[in-house]
């Protein structure tokens, strides 16, 4: 059993033997069976991370589709609301800084929040 178990673990089945597909199909009954509350698979939302600030703010980095897609009027709070979903902790957004690359182009957004 040892040696049946270690060449289990380790795959060392040739393709087309029938040992081959049946680890083959725990592999793909395992990935579509499983739930995935097992691996605390949450939806995100995307497009925003957070980053260090030295002068003791709070900073999120935004992509350029998410900040566009909102209207500039509503812009810090509609971001102060999707930052505070993501962190799970209450954020007002103080400012909205656009950020450029070395040729001009505009590669996303620093949102600053007070603590």
């Amino acid at each position: 059993m040892p040696k049946a178990l270690r060449r289990l673990i380790l795959w060392d089945y040739e393709r087309g033997v029938w040992q081959y597909d049946v680890i083959c199909c725990a592999i793909l009954i395992f990935i579509f069976v499983s739930p995935s509350a097992w691996f605390n698979d949450q939806p995100r939302i995307p497009n925003v991370s957070q980053v260090n600030s030295p002068a003791g703010e709070s900073a999120f980095w935004i992509d350029t589709e998410l900040v566009t897609s909102i209207p500039e009027d509503q812009r810090l709070a509609e971001i102060s609301r999707i930052v505070t979903a993501r962190t799970h902790k209450p954020h007002v957004m103080s400012r909205l800084e656009p950020v450029y690359d070395a040729e001009r182009e505009l590669k996303g957004y620093m949102a600053f929040s007070k603590p």
